[in-house]
């Protein structure tokens, strides 16, 4: 990496990618990612992304909203959300993306909490395709750097305003590296030879956090284990506003697996499809489509009942051809797990799945420091309240992405930073810096985050 960009974007998600997309072709901009660049949780979204179908939906979609997250939402944002969606569609269905139709006209599903079919869908791999598409894009862009396996170690700021970060690029890329902080012996067999961390202050106009939720906090989790919530833990570090912090969604049906890690979801658009959960003597014993966060409840007030560590999700209704066009690659999942879901129910457990708070961003997605903008999982804009609405987060990602970037563009004005080498760089400046690797402030951000968030903590 170079040592200025004009826009560092920190995630590769829907948000960081779409961000980039729209700002201005004469800016230097440069992506990092944690790991590789399918290693985001856009990739994982099967369900897929509302949109408001037409002005007699209006009221229903701001009201399905509304109500699962206990009409806690922010109004200003929720309607600047639904009013931002068929714009949205149109822009993703220009770059290539796919969603299911029949005879040339869009065909709509329905999920928990909503009372009418308003969500688009590309197969149960509607994540997927809008993330690939948008980085084939991105990458098209000559002036768009990707740089994986670089992670944000700190933010360099000043009296409230950012003028770029710190990364350390990970030892886990195998890549002998100049600029030492830290070394480690690896051992490759044979020999051994050292693998150097750098460490490196990057410094910008502009930064945008797309950096994902906080699921590897949690023991359980549909979330990619690296992505533990550092944003919270810089936050409070540098006195960042944070808003719904501890408002943590727990998606109810996840592939039961006794063992600890990542979950497989099993989309809420199977139960918008009519599958049914069933207790241990194949009994229906809720209503699939409630919001997920009561859904959650009555799902672990059934295993408690029973003495049981899981429930069943039936969808043998839909026949073998409909299932496996539907939801290919859930059918796929269960049957490298044994579970034919053609013929027999998915066992399936409640686990962490969303976060709805984070670092607080008004309509046009700044944050409370200057020159730092937040989009997806990463920031709060209070549309999602205390429970988000099947569908909405791709949607959420996507306006709040694109509304930061135009707004940049729109203000941009070049920071100062004849100083900040001498400020942050030289020991002897109060702003000094130290070099220090993501080794060195991980369990810190660890802890840090997970206490900020351990009002909505279970384990």
């Amino acid at each position: 990496m170079k040592n200025k960009y004009d826009v560092i974007i920190v995630g590769n998600g829907v948000a960081g990618l779409f961000a980039a997309l729209h700002l201005p072709n004469d800016k230097d901009i440069a992506i990092i990612t944690k790991g590789d660049m399918e290693e985001c949780d856009s990739y994982l979204a099967q369900g897929g992304i509302c949109v408001l179908k037409n002005e007699d939906d209006y009221a229903a979609f701001f009201e399905d909203t509304m109500r699962a997250g206990h009409y806690e939402n922010d109004r200003d944002a929720v309607e600047l959300m639904i009013r931002s969606s068929q714009d949205i569609i149109r822009e993703l269905v220009d770059y290539g993306v796919e969603f299911e139709r029949k005879q040339g006209e869009f065909t709509y599903t329905k999920e928990g909490a909503h009372t009418a079919s308003r969500i688009l869908h590309h197969e149960d791999l509607t994540g997927k395709e809008i993330t690939s598409k948008l980085l084939a894009h991105v990458k098209e862009r000559k002036n768009i750097s990707l740089f994986e396996h670089v992670t944000m170690v700190d933010i360099l700021e000043r009296d409230n305003v950012c003028y770029g970060i710190m990364v350390s690029e990970n030892p886990e890329t195998g890549k002998l590296q100049e600029n030492i902080s830290k070394t480690k012996n690896v051992d490759v067999g044979e020999s051994e030879y050292i693998v150097q961390e750098k460490v490196s202050r990057i410094y910008s106009d502009y930064v945008i956090w797309a950096c994902g939720g906080v699921g590897g906090l949690y023991k359980h989790s549909t979330n990619y284990r690296h992505l533990t919530g550092d944003t919270v833990a810089i936050s409070v570090k540098h006195n960042i506003e944070l808003k719904d912090i501890s408002y943590v969604q727990i998606h109810p049906t996840t592939l039961y697996a006794k063992t600890s890690g990542r979950r497989f979801l099993i989309s809420e658009s199977v139960r918008g499809e009519g599958a049914v959960l069933l207790d241990k003597d194949g009994n229906r014993f809720v209503d699939e489509l409630l919001p997920r966060d009561r859904l959650t409840e009555k799902i672990r007030e059934q295993m408690a009942k029973e003495g049981t560590d899981h429930v069943r999700l039936s969808v043998t209704h839909m026949g073998a051809e409909e299932i496996k066009k539907r939801f290919p690659n859930i059918y796929k999942t269960c049957m490298e797990q044994g579970y034919d879901i053609t013929k027999e129910p998915i066992p399936v457990v409640p686990a962490q799945h969303y976060f709805m708070g984070g670092v607080k961003v008004d309509l046009d997605g700044h944050t409370s420091m200057n020159r730092l903008y937040a989009a997806g999982e990463t920031a709060c804009n209070g549309v999602h309240g205390a429970n988000r609405l099947a569908s909405n987060s791709l949607l959420e990602s996507l306006v709040w992405a694109k509304r930061g970037a135009e707004d940049i563009a729109e203000h941009y004005e070049c920071a100062d930073h004849s100083w900040c080498e001498e400020y942050f760089e030289d020991e002897k400046s109060e702003g000094y810096i130290p070099d220090k690797s993501y080794e060195d402030v991980k369990d810190e951000y660890f802890y840090l985050a997970r206490e900020k968030v351990r009002p909505g903590f279970t384990g």
